[in-house]
């Protein structure tokens, strides 16, 4: 079992309702590892939302979401930065080409006034992403 201290509460999760965020700790899904496990299979999504009395989309939200927050050397601090940069999830970085997606960044760390990431782990979260596409 992977230390929970190393993965993100669900409670870093902007994309959920909090009526379910509640369910899923009620249930014991507390880390966005958890999450990624539960919903790893169309049939786990299927179940989950089931027993969420959501949508499958929703799930695969949540899942897009906890994805980019579990890439290497992400903090809360760097969630607000993609926030402000308006990307939400692994899908949101798909989207972008490696520079399109470093120059969001800088440019959010610009309007946040803080100092940004590192070229070197800008351009690792980008590389994982592509890596997590497939998942």
């Amino acid at each position: 079992m992977a230390d929970n201290g190393a993965m993100p509460p669900i409670t870093e999760l902007t994309r959920i309702e909090p009526v379910l965020l509640e369910k899923l700790e009620r249930q014991g899904t507390f880390t966005t590892g958890l999450l990624l496990e539960r919903s790893e299979t169309a049939t786990r999504r299927q179940y989950l939302a089931d027993q969420l009395d959501t949508t499958t989309n929703d799930v695969l939200t949540w899942r897009d979401e906890a994805l980019m927050l579990n890439l290497a050397s992400f903090g809360p601090a760097d969630h607000q930065l993609l926030i402000q940069a308006q990307i939400e999830g692994l899908r949101d970085i798909l989207s972008l080409s490696g520079d399109a997606f470093r120059l969001r960044i800088l440019q959010a760390a610009i309007e946040l006034n803080e100092e940004p990431p590192s070229d070197a782990t800008i351009a690792g979260w980008w590389e994982q992403a592509r890596t997590l596409e497939d998942e």
